[in-house]
Protein backbone atom coordinates (compact mmCIF):
# COMPACT_ATOMS: atom_id res chain seq x y z
CA UNK A 1 0.00 0.00 0.00
CA UNK A 2 1.52 3.24 -1.14
CA UNK A 3 1.87 5.79 1.49
CA UNK A 4 0.23 9.57 2.12
CA UNK A 5 2.45 12.53 2.02
CA UNK A 6 2.08 13.19 5.65
CA UNK A 7 3.78 9.68 6.24
CA UNK A 8 6.26 10.50 4.36
CA UNK A 9 6.96 13.88 5.75
CA UNK A 10 6.71 12.18 9.52
CA UNK A 11 9.50 9.33 8.23
CA UNK A 12 11.87 11.87 7.18
CA UNK A 13 11.08 14.10 9.72
CA UNK A 14 11.98 11.17 12.31
CA UNK A 15 15.04 10.07 10.37
CA UNK A 16 16.53 13.41 11.01
CA UNK A 17 16.11 13.43 14.02
CA UNK A 18 12.85 15.20 14.52
CA UNK A 19 10.60 12.19 16.20
CA UNK A 20 6.77 12.71 15.50
CA UNK A 21 5.89 9.79 17.53
CA UNK A 22 3.45 7.47 15.67
CA UNK A 23 3.94 7.42 12.02
CA UNK A 24 0.26 7.33 11.07
CA UNK A 25 -0.17 10.30 8.54
CA UNK A 26 -1.91 12.53 11.33
CA UNK A 27 -0.51 15.93 11.59
CA UNK A 28 -1.26 16.88 14.85
CA UNK A 29 0.52 19.06 17.29
CA UNK A 30 4.03 16.90 17.91
CA UNK A 31 4.35 16.60 14.34
CA UNK A 32 3.93 20.43 13.67
CA UNK A 33 6.49 20.90 16.49
CA UNK A 34 9.09 18.58 15.29
CA UNK A 35 8.76 20.15 11.54
CA UNK A 36 9.37 23.72 13.20
CA UNK A 37 12.17 22.03 14.74
CA UNK A 38 13.80 20.90 11.36
CA UNK A 39 12.92 24.19 9.90
CA UNK A 40 14.91 25.84 12.33
CA UNK A 41 17.90 23.56 12.38
CA UNK A 42 18.26 24.03 8.21
CA UNK A 43 18.32 28.03 8.62
CA UNK A 44 14.56 27.90 7.24
CA UNK A 45 11.88 30.09 8.43
CA UNK A 46 9.89 27.85 11.06
CA UNK A 47 6.41 27.92 9.54
CA UNK A 48 5.23 25.01 10.08
CA UNK A 49 4.46 24.40 6.52
CA UNK A 50 6.08 21.82 4.02
CA UNK A 51 6.98 24.06 1.71
CA UNK A 52 9.20 23.80 -1.61
CA UNK A 53 12.28 24.05 0.64
CA UNK A 54 11.55 22.21 3.59
CA UNK A 55 10.62 19.39 1.20
CA UNK A 56 13.90 19.50 -0.55
CA UNK A 57 15.91 19.48 3.10
CA UNK A 58 13.76 16.66 4.11
CA UNK A 59 14.99 14.47 1.05
CA UNK A 60 18.87 15.08 1.77
CA UNK A 61 20.39 12.29 3.23
CA UNK A 62 20.60 11.78 7.13
CA UNK A 63 22.88 9.60 9.15
CA UNK A 64 19.57 8.37 10.52
CA UNK A 65 17.58 6.23 8.76
CA UNK A 66 14.14 6.45 7.47
CA UNK A 67 10.96 3.86 8.44
CA UNK A 68 10.23 2.86 5.01
CA UNK A 69 13.85 1.94 3.88
CA UNK A 70 13.20 -1.53 6.34
CA UNK A 71 10.36 -3.71 6.17
CA UNK A 72 12.17 -7.34 6.63
CA UNK A 73 11.53 -9.23 9.91
CA UNK A 74 14.02 -12.03 10.84
CA UNK A 75 12.56 -15.70 11.66
CA UNK A 76 12.84 -15.36 15.42
CA UNK A 77 15.35 -17.93 16.76
CA UNK A 78 14.58 -19.99 19.91
CA UNK A 79 15.83 -16.99 22.23
CA UNK A 80 13.61 -14.83 20.95
CA UNK A 81 10.65 -17.57 21.26
CA UNK A 82 11.71 -18.28 24.99
CA UNK A 83 11.85 -14.35 25.63
CA UNK A 84 8.03 -14.11 24.61
CA UNK A 85 7.21 -17.43 26.50
CA UNK A 86 8.28 -15.69 29.76
CA UNK A 87 7.68 -12.51 29.61
CA UNK A 88 10.84 -10.59 29.62
CA UNK A 89 13.07 -8.60 27.19
CA UNK A 90 15.27 -9.75 24.42
CA UNK A 91 18.80 -9.13 23.86
CA UNK A 92 19.34 -5.99 21.67
CA UNK A 93 20.24 -8.23 18.97
CA UNK A 94 16.86 -9.75 19.20
CA UNK A 95 14.89 -6.69 18.51
CA UNK A 96 14.03 -6.62 15.22
CA UNK A 97 12.45 -10.47 15.69
CA UNK A 98 10.72 -9.56 19.04
CA UNK A 99 8.98 -6.05 18.38
CA UNK A 100 8.48 -6.32 14.57
CA UNK A 101 9.56 -3.63 11.91
CA UNK A 102 11.17 -0.59 13.60
CA UNK A 103 8.61 2.42 13.77
CA UNK A 104 5.53 0.02 14.48
CA UNK A 105 3.11 -1.41 17.56
CA UNK A 106 3.58 2.20 18.89
CA UNK A 107 1.10 3.28 21.87
CA UNK A 108 1.35 5.99 24.25
CA UNK A 109 1.74 6.43 28.12
CA UNK A 110 0.68 8.91 30.55
CA UNK A 111 3.61 10.51 32.17
CA UNK A 112 1.80 11.34 35.89
CA UNK A 113 4.14 14.04 36.67
CA UNK A 114 4.67 17.93 34.74
CA UNK A 115 7.64 17.21 32.18
CA UNK A 116 9.05 19.24 29.54
CA UNK A 117 10.72 18.70 26.54
CA UNK A 118 14.31 18.84 27.04
CA UNK A 119 15.69 21.09 24.04
CA UNK A 120 12.18 22.80 24.04
CA UNK A 121 11.38 23.68 27.88
CA UNK A 122 8.09 25.66 27.32
CA UNK A 123 6.54 22.36 26.02
CA UNK A 124 4.41 20.43 28.28
CA UNK A 125 5.31 16.60 27.58
CA UNK A 126 2.08 15.04 28.80
CA UNK A 127 2.42 11.15 26.89
CA UNK A 128 5.45 8.92 25.89
CA UNK A 129 5.38 6.69 22.87
CA UNK A 130 6.58 3.30 23.10
CA UNK A 131 5.93 0.03 21.86
CA UNK A 132 2.97 -1.89 22.56
CA UNK A 133 5.16 -5.04 24.56
CA UNK A 134 6.73 -2.36 26.94
CA UNK A 135 4.12 0.01 27.51
CA UNK A 136 2.61 -1.79 30.48
CA UNK A 137 5.54 -2.06 32.59
CA UNK A 138 7.24 1.43 31.60
CA UNK A 139 3.82 2.89 32.75
CA UNK A 140 4.52 0.68 36.21
CA UNK A 141 7.72 1.97 36.43
CA UNK A 142 6.18 5.36 36.20
CA UNK A 143 3.78 5.65 38.21
CA UNK A 144 5.86 3.76 41.13
CA UNK A 145 8.37 6.74 40.77
CA UNK A 146 5.60 9.16 40.60
CA UNK A 147 4.94 7.65 44.84
CA UNK A 148 8.56 7.80 45.61
CA UNK A 149 9.91 11.13 44.54
CA UNK A 150 8.48 13.90 45.49
CA UNK A 151 8.12 17.23 42.29
CA UNK A 152 11.15 18.51 44.11
CA UNK A 153 13.35 15.75 43.62
CA UNK A 154 11.86 14.54 40.71
CA UNK A 155 12.91 18.38 38.99
CA UNK A 156 16.45 17.92 40.64
CA UNK A 157 17.34 14.27 39.06
CA UNK A 158 16.20 15.62 35.84
CA UNK A 159 13.23 13.28 34.94
CA UNK A 160 10.92 15.94 34.73
CA UNK A 161 13.34 16.52 31.07
CA UNK A 162 12.07 14.28 28.44
CA UNK A 163 15.34 13.31 25.68
CA UNK A 164 13.39 11.16 23.19
CA UNK A 165 11.41 8.12 23.41
CA UNK A 166 10.36 6.43 19.49
CA UNK A 167 13.11 7.95 16.90
CA UNK A 168 14.21 5.66 14.19
CA UNK A 169 17.84 5.48 13.71
CA UNK A 170 21.17 4.02 13.59
CA UNK A 171 23.31 3.41 16.61
CA UNK A 172 25.82 6.29 17.27
CA UNK A 173 28.86 5.30 15.13
CA UNK A 174 27.03 2.23 13.84
CA UNK A 175 25.08 0.60 11.71
CA UNK A 176 22.47 -1.37 13.91
CA UNK A 177 19.32 0.29 14.52
CA UNK A 178 19.27 2.04 18.01
CA UNK A 179 16.98 0.67 20.87
CA UNK A 180 14.93 3.73 19.95
CA UNK A 181 13.67 2.63 16.65
CA UNK A 182 11.30 0.34 18.04
CA UNK A 183 10.12 2.80 20.54
CA UNK A 184 11.67 0.86 23.76
CA UNK A 185 13.91 2.80 24.84
CA UNK A 186 13.80 6.49 26.71
CA UNK A 187 16.03 9.16 27.68
CA UNK A 188 15.70 11.84 30.37
CA UNK A 189 18.06 14.93 30.59
CA UNK A 190 20.52 14.77 28.00
CA UNK A 191 22.09 17.64 29.05
CA UNK A 192 23.41 16.82 32.46
CA UNK A 193 23.53 12.90 31.24
CA UNK A 194 25.42 12.95 27.91
CA UNK A 195 26.55 9.77 26.24
CA UNK A 196 30.31 10.12 27.63
CA UNK A 197 29.61 11.48 30.99
CA UNK A 198 30.26 9.00 33.45
CA UNK A 199 29.54 8.78 37.37
CA UNK A 200 29.45 11.43 39.03
CA UNK A 201 29.53 13.56 36.56
CA UNK A 202 25.97 12.29 34.92
CA UNK A 203 23.18 13.28 37.11
CA UNK A 204 21.63 9.95 37.18
CA UNK A 205 24.53 8.50 38.29
CA UNK A 206 24.34 9.92 41.71
CA UNK A 207 22.78 7.92 44.93
CA UNK A 208 19.63 10.04 44.84
CA UNK A 209 19.05 8.16 41.52
CA UNK A 210 19.58 4.52 42.49
CA UNK A 211 15.97 4.19 43.49
CA UNK A 212 14.82 5.30 39.99
CA UNK A 213 16.74 2.56 37.97
CA UNK A 214 15.97 -0.11 40.73
CA UNK A 215 11.68 0.20 39.57
CA UNK A 216 12.98 -0.22 36.17
CA UNK A 217 15.26 -2.98 36.68
CA UNK A 218 12.47 -4.25 38.29
CA UNK A 219 10.51 -4.44 35.42
CA UNK A 220 13.44 -6.06 33.35
CA UNK A 221 14.49 -2.27 31.81
CA UNK A 222 18.61 -1.75 31.42
CA UNK A 223 20.51 1.15 32.06
CA UNK A 224 22.93 2.06 30.31
CA UNK A 225 24.70 4.01 32.95
CA UNK A 226 24.31 1.49 35.58
CA UNK A 227 25.68 -1.34 33.48
CA UNK A 228 28.29 0.11 31.13
CA UNK A 229 28.80 3.71 33.14
CA UNK A 230 28.05 5.72 29.95
CA UNK A 231 24.97 7.76 28.52
CA UNK A 232 23.31 7.47 32.11
CA UNK A 233 20.40 9.15 30.18
CA UNK A 234 19.02 6.38 28.97
CA UNK A 235 16.98 3.25 29.70
CA UNK A 236 15.56 0.11 27.97
CA UNK A 237 13.89 -2.53 27.23
CA UNK A 238 16.48 -5.07 25.74
CA UNK A 239 19.18 -7.22 27.41
CA UNK A 240 22.89 -6.10 26.72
Amino acid sequence: MSRTFEEWLQSRLTAHGFACGVIDGVIGPKTLLALKGFQRARGLGPTGLADEGTVEALKAPSSRVAIEETSFIPDRDQDVADDQRHGTFPRQSDAMGFYGPVGTSQTRISVPWDMRLAWDPSTTVRNITVHEKVAPSAQRVLNRVRGIYSDREIKSLGLDLFGGSLNVRRMRGGSRYSMHSWGIAIDFDPERNRLSWKRPQARLSRDDAIQFWLEWEKEGWVSLGRARNFDWMHVQAARL
